[in-house]
């Protein structure tokens, strides 16, 4: 299974990144190692958003830019609003990555 790594600029693969790149400087840790681990964190980010996440949110903003390179899509939207069934928030600006998860599969 192919996947993006998208997920690790979020702040539990920054976090995950930071700690894995101390223990190989530490020497806990061999550099081959921490790639399967950042490998494996990929796959299974991926596999528990596709399987797991089922709440839904829509997005209202002003779209201040968008770009389409190398089959992913990059948003920035100011003043965004996020709906879902319970709550609403309102975020100053916000960039949101999208690819296509078609070509995961490949």
């Amino acid at each position: 299974m192919a996947t993006f790594e998208l997920y690790r600029r979020s702040t539990i693969g920054m976090c995950l990144t930071e700690t894995l790149d101390e223990m190989v400087q530490n020497g806990t840790l061999s550099p081959e190692l921490a790639i399967q681990v950042l490998v494996q964190f990929d796959k299974s980010m991926t596999e528990a958003l596709e399987t797991q996440v089922k709440s839904k949110v829509s997005i209202k903003g002003h779209l201040h830019t968008y770009r389409f390179c190398d089959n992913v899509w990059t948003f920035i939207l100011q003043d965004a609003l996020f709906k879902n069934e319970d709550s609403q928030e309102t975020v100053g600006r916000v960039k949101i990555v999208a690819c296509d998860s078609k070509l995961l599969t490949q």
